[in-house]
């Protein structure tokens, strides 16, 4: 079942300080969809915004952190925001300038179970995540129906759907195995095929109905080159039917059938065995020249971390940096995959359950890699993984402590579930040693200049990067939760309704955690008696225990840091159809993540470097030459080739800082016009030079005298406009040589209308090439494949 989160924007208080480095996470409301090549970089900001922090091509994100699926539902926001009216001044007053550590013990009792904790059941009952088998059987049917339409990867999906529903060691789960690999075969995946039927053999699939997925795994190895292991997989099938007895039925005729045709083919294959080809494979490029830096982990020794008042901590060029130069590999400290957008399954009808498909069934829970035939988890329908090796891991990890939690994470937002994985990952003695220390810097929460200017006095007096927040002992800065935990949250600085939002919702999961018996999970104790019986007694009725409230208030914490410190990993989706060769992609949030080491990185709206992902690694390199000493930068989002000066820095308050980047003061002082103006602009119909002005615009050139007005030129944008839609409109009724002659014309009138860089005439050329990719797809890929056969072929 699926979840639909409202946004919810909250005041972005100004300040001239730099926070942390920031990103901007995607917000559907804003998305625009862009085009890039097959092997383009994205991370350019054209189309929409930029993460900062690293990301593809992005969106923009609306006032502080309204992102879909981010936050809490909107019912638990508007719940959260009654208990915060109804609470008495005073108490209000202490919560707005509360530390951390008292904000939680002053909210522990305000979750009434009457009212707020009734509604969060309610909302959670919309959160189906447990398995159930009569959805199971329902995915299966619909599976059934679309194998039998031939539509085998929709048929995947849902049989994946079916196993994930499906009660561990239940017969009926080895059916969607086998059921799965049949749709498998069909699709020519042929090792992901063996690996189902070895999964329904597993899980007991049933002994009459052996033969036929024996069969299939032979064909399948034989279809793969292992000419022996076939053989073997039909001698137990010829002592399966040695056993059973002569078969009669019209099934087991086939069945002979089959099995008669595979031992010829393997016969003939032994008897004439194909050439040995030759691996050629991807070429392979050579390893990059990479001297990991001593002190920042996953950097390059090309880089220095450093620390001022003004820009915080933030990375510097140690030498001469050439474009393209990698500067920093780094793992996701811990991610959270985001459902995504949902995808509805062609001739799927409408029915009580869910057939859409989201991106909660397309990637790993764990490693964020694309999944063909998932894993599902033993205990709930919701996570689902690449491999048994990752549902494991992710098990050990962390899952088997938010398995039974899954609704209610689902309820709360994905910032909230990365909170929680975190702390489960750093484990409790590590997050009660770095909350004790926070203690001591309590006293400078509402003085940020005191604060910066400790650390400032901190690393003068200090050897090297030692003095540097979220650094260890020997001065090295490492993806660790230590440097996750000393990313700043800004507490002072979010309105006190979201922090009282956020505070809630972390002190529903801690007692969520105990009332199910999960502490000892979550505090890494063997076993959970230690902290059940005693401490119930011990503790007034919903009251945590100490070492609950100390998790709680690391949440809180981090849920606070995402807003300024969340990275969202993106992948580029396809969209629209795919029936020529030109295909239209569009960025798709696929996690929500922390990246210790990139989010060092500071914003400019002119960045010198581009991020990109592969799972949950990212890869920061060099965009442009980085002389030594300057700084290393990246986009949170507004970037000058999109937009004014005054739209960016309004856009940027959400981070709690005024942006003084080189393109900033660059504008600001010489009021330079911007790219966006340019874009946008007319050129004169006689010599082609930028035309001026406000209602009536004349020529730039001297030299020409032509002037019209602006009125006039906007209604032939406004009908050139309509043709190039009319083009569009017979590109999708599949009549592309009329719309390659409209859009010609279109190109034509638009030269003696628009400047070369008006955004317009960048679109007509993309329209024009899907028409040619239309017009004559066969050609085009005919093309790409002689392509590969040569790369491929390359010496």
């Amino acid at each position: 079942m699926l979840l639909r989160f409202q946004p919810r924007s909250a005041a972005a208080a100004k300040s001239s300080r730099r926070p942390e480095p920031a990103l901007l996470l995607p917000a559907r409301d804003y998305i625009n969809t862009v085009r890039v090549p097959a092997d383009g970089d994205a991370s350019s900001p054209i189309g929409c915004l930029v993460l900062y922090g690293g990301s593809d091509v992005l969106v923009r994100l609306g006032a502080a952190i309204a992102v879909s699926m981010a936050l809490p539902v909107e019912e638990w926001q508007l719940c959260a925001a009654r208990c915060w009216a109804a609470l008495d001044p005073a108490l209000r007053e202490r919560l707005a300038a509360a530390s951390l550590h008292d904000t939680v013990r002053l909210g522990c009792g305000l979750l009434r179970p009457e009212v707020e904790v009734a509604a969060l059941q309610r909302l959670c009952r919309r959160a189906r995540a447990a398995k159930e088998p009569a959805a199971a059987r329902f995915y299966r049917e619909e599976g059934n129906r679309l194998f039998g339409r031939r539509q085998y990867g929709a048929a995947v999906r849902l049989y994946s759907q079916a196993a994930s529903h499906e009660l561990p060691g239940s017969p009926e789960v080895s059916l969607c195995f086998a059921n799965r690999s049949a749709a498998l075969f069909h699709l020519g995946c042929f090792e992901v095929c063996l690996e189902d039927i070895a999964r329904a053999e597993s899980h007991g699939y049933p002994d009459r109905l052996l033969p036929k997925v024996l069969l299939r795994k032979a064909e399948c190895l034989l279809c793969l080159g292992r000419l022996q292991e076939a053989a073997d997989a039909l001698s137990v099938v010829d002592n399966k039917i040695a056993v059973d007895g002569i078969m009669t039925s019209p099934t087991h005729q086939t069945l002979l059938g089959k099995l008669s045709q595979l031992k010829v083919k393997i016969h003939e294959k032994e008897s004439c065995p194909e050439a040995a080809r030759e691996a050629c494979g991807d070429i392979q490029r050579e390893s990059e020249i990479w001297e990991e830096n001593d002190s920042i982990s996953g950097a390059s020794s090309s880089l220095s971390l450093k620390f001022d008042t003004e820009r915080g901590r933030h990375l510097v060029a140690s030498q001469d940096i050439l474009p393209g130069q990698s500067l920093l590999k780094e793992e996701a400290f811990v991610s959270v995959l985001c459902p995504g957008e949902s995808l509805l399954l062609q001739d799927s009808s409408e029915t009580v359950w869910d057939t859409r498909v989201t991106n909660a069934d397309l990637y790993c829970h764990r490693c964020l890699r694309q999944l063909l035939a998932s894993v599902p988890c033993c205990g709930c329908s919701y996570a689902k993984y690449c491999s048994q090796k990752c549902a494991d891991t992710a098990w050990e990890q962390y899952h088997r402590t938010e398995c039974s939690l899954g609704p209610l994470l689902l309820t709360l937002g994905v910032f909230c579930h990365v909170a929680l994985r975190t702390v489960l990952l750093a484990g409790f003695a590590e997050i009660g040693r770095l909350v004790e220390w926070s203690h001591d810097g309590d006293k400078d929460l509402h003085n940020p200049e005191a604060r910066c200017n400790h650390l400032s006095e901190a690393a003068d007096t200090r050897a090297g990067t030692r003095g540097i927040p979220g650094c260890n002992d020997s001065g090295q800065y490492q993806s660790s939760y230590q440097a996750v935990f000393n990313l700043l949250p800004h507490a002072e600085k979010h309105s006190p309704e979201h922090k009282f939002l956020c505070m809630l919702s972390v002190i529903a999961i801690c007692k969520q955690l105990q009332e199910a018996g999960l502490e000892a999970a979550v505090l890494n104790q063997e076993s959970s008696e230690k902290w059940s019986k005693p401490k119930a007694c011990e503790k007034p009725s919903g009251e945590l225990s100490p070492e609950l409230k100390t998790v709680a208030e690391a949440m809180l914490r981090h849920v606070l840091q995402l807003q300024c410190n969340a990275q969202a990993i993106t992948v580029m989706q396809e969209s629209g159809s795919r029936d020529g060769a030109v295909v239209n992609k569009k960025p798709v949030r696929l996690a929500t993540a922390f990246f210790p080491v990139l989010s060092l990185l500071n914003h400019s709206c002119w960045p010198n470097i581009s991020v990109s992902f592969s799972g949950t690694a990212a890869t920061v390199r060099a965009s442009q030459p980085i002389p030594s000493g300057q700084e290393v930068l990246h986009c949170y989002g507004p970037h000058r080739c999109r937009m004014r000066v005054a739209e960016r820095q309004q856009l940027l308050r959400q981070y709690f800082f005024e942006c003084r980047c080189q393109a900033c003061l660059e504008e600001l002082v010489s009021d330079v016009k911007s790219v966006v103006a340019m874009r946008n602009s007319f050129c004169c119909p006689s010599c082609r030079a930028p035309m001026q002005g406000e209602d009536m615009l004349c020529c730039s050139n001297e030299a020409c005298a032509i002037s019209v007005s602006r009125e006039s030129l906007s209604h032939r944008l406004q009908d050139l406009q309509q043709q190039i839609k009319n083009a569009l409109e017979l590109l999708r009724a599949r009549k592309a040589d009329q719309a390659i002659r409209m859009l010609q014309k279109c190109q034509m009138d638009a030269g003696n209308l628009l400047s070369p860089e008006h955004l317009l005439m960048g679109e007509m050329e993309d329209h024009l090439a899907q028409g040619s990719g239309r017009k004559q797809p066969d050609t085009c890929r005919g093309v790409l494949r002689l392509w590969k056969c040569i790369m491929d072929h390359q010496v």
